[in-house]
């Protein structure tokens, strides 16, 4: 009779081979998990530090939006993955419930992130077209611009361009049509060696005359990250659909073993 007992207590505190099996398999996703969020959140941050500049020349703020879910999910991952560990060792039912809504929550925003990158990607073109070249012409310059202007000059520079489809645009200009240009003809950021006044002279042989513009090159430029931070979005929540898988076949193989 007390073997029978004793069996019987064993039995009820023996995990079965799948519950190990399922233990293991969501620790280690937890662990890439967690790597993941890291990456992700890095992504965000770098596209915001970095490339912030060129978000005062954008339309709309979904550029910066995607980059910002982005900063979100990467830090709830970052929790989630530590949480998912503890929930996962202890067994406890109430942190696997909880982990399995954060997962979800996380599945969202990130594939919230890979669809506003997606639409934006396909409305970039049209919007740029719209606005850069008023915004190049109207806010250069001017009070309380100073990240355009900044922006602006680093576009031309950097891409090695003049104007938003090419250095005419800037005829337009309200601070070149003003006196404090000094007789400029384009901001010194177009030329191809920067001095004081260069701008005074828009010959070929002095400042940049990219075919398409700046345009085009800011176009190429922002949709490769939208292409990057789509990808991510994406290609995490894809991932956590097996965290999900896991942590419910864990939950149901420990809510059906006896306490």
């Amino acid at each position: 009779m007390v073997d029978l007992v004793t069996m019987s207590e064993y039995n009820e505190k023996k995990e079965t081979c799948g519950t190990i099996c399922l233990k293991y398999l969501l620790f280690t996703f937890n662990f890439f998990f967690w790597l993941a969020g890291l990456a992700v959140m890095a992504v965000g941050i770098w596209t915001l530090i970095q490339k912030s500049d060129y978000i005062s020349l954008l339309p709309s703020n979904t550029y910066a939006a995607t980059a910002y879910i982005l900063v979100i999910a990467g830090a709830i991952v970052m929790i989630t993955g530590i949480l998912g560990c503890c929930a996962t060792f202890k067994e406890r039912k109430s942190l696997l419930k909880v982990y399995f809504i954060l997962l979800l929550c996380i599945f969202i925003l990130e594939v919230l992130a890979g669809i506003l990158a997606y639409i934006y990607y396909q409305q970039l073109n049209a919007e740029l077209k719209q606005s850069l070249k008023q915004t190049m012409t109207t806010k250069y310059k001017q009070p309380g611009e100073e990240k355009v202007t900044n922006a602006v000059d680093k576009l031309q520079q950097e891409f090695k361009c003049c104007g938003s489809n090419n250095s005419e645009d800037w005829r337009d200009s309200i601070w070149i049509n003003s006196p404090e240009a000094e007789k400029r003809l384009v901001p010194d950021s177009c030329c191809k060696t920067v001095t004081q006044r260069c701008g005074i002279r828009d010959h070929p042989s002095n400042i940049y005359k990219t075919e398409g513009g700046c345009i085009t090159k800011l176009e190429t430029f922002i949709r490769a990250h939208l292409l990057i931070i789509g990808a991510v979005g994406i290609g995490i929540a894809c991932v956590q659909l097996f965290g999900m898988i896991f942590t419910c076949c864990l939950y149901r193989s420990l809510k059906s073993e006896p306490y």
